[in-house]
């Protein structure tokens, strides 16, 4: 069985249509909230997700939800990203490939966006990925339970979660899947598309330097 867990906090504009993409595949969905005050809730159970509180700390947040999930293949899903129409199939491909079981996967990334700085968003993402083995957590991440567990599992951090795992998993691990998520493009719309990720970059700098996350959190927000 595959389990989809996703880690939301007032998510209600983008969960209905996430949950919806998850149908294409067989699995068990769980969604971690961390305390909404909106819908994300009432829309997760109308639409048969398995609902789990937590603090609102996405790496407890995603911790838990694999602590309660039953998959023997996990794929870890941000609430506004939504994959591909051949997803499944893609799933079902690596899942089934044996040498898979000691690897994990992640999406290509698309931005619900058709302006040339989404485009450039995208290939920096893709440049980043291939090059570097660095994506980041709303790509999706995909891997067995049995190397899940073996790598410490999420820590519960509140920021650098996505990065952290994928400093264990290293780039002999990663596999790039044959297929795209799209997620919202909202955030760079709001932050600039120049000045939301060189602030990424600079939190990612912090964090290699070793500054707690905790603090990288307050900084981030």
């Amino acid at each position: 069985m595959l389990s989809i867990i996703i880690p939301t906090l007032n998510a209600d504009v983008s969960l209905a249509a996430t949950l919806e993409a998850c149908k294409a595949i067989e699995s068990e969905t769980i969604v971690s909230d961390g305390g909404s005050t909106d819908q994300t809730c009432e829309i997760a159970q109308s639409m048969g997700a398995k609902l789990i509180s937590s603090k609102p700390n996405r790496g407890l947040q995603l911790r838990h939800g694999a602590e309660n999930s039953n998959g023997d293949w996990l794929l870890f899903l941000h609430a506004d990203c939504i994959p591909a129409q051949n997803w499944g199939t893609c799933v079902e491909d690596f899942i089934n490939t044996k040498t898979n079981r000691y690897r994990a996967g992640v999406f290509q990334l698309k931005l619900d966006d058709t302006t040339r700085q989404a485009r450039r968003i995208e290939w920096w993402t893709g440049c980043r990925t291939r090059l570097l083995a660095l994506p980041y957590g709303d790509q999706g991440l995909l891997i067995s339970r049995a190397y899940y567990n073996g790598l410490g599992a999420y820590r519960p951090i509140p920021l650098m979660e996505d990065v952290d795992i994928i400093r264990k998993i290293g780039r002999s691990g990663l596999c790039i899947l044959p297929t795209h998520i799209t997620t919202s493009a909202k955030r760079y719309q709001q932050d600039g598309y120049w000045k939301r990720p060189m602030r990424n970059l600079g939190l990612l700098s912090l964090y290699y330097l070793g500054v707690p996350p905790k603090f990288l959190a307050r900084l981030y927000q």
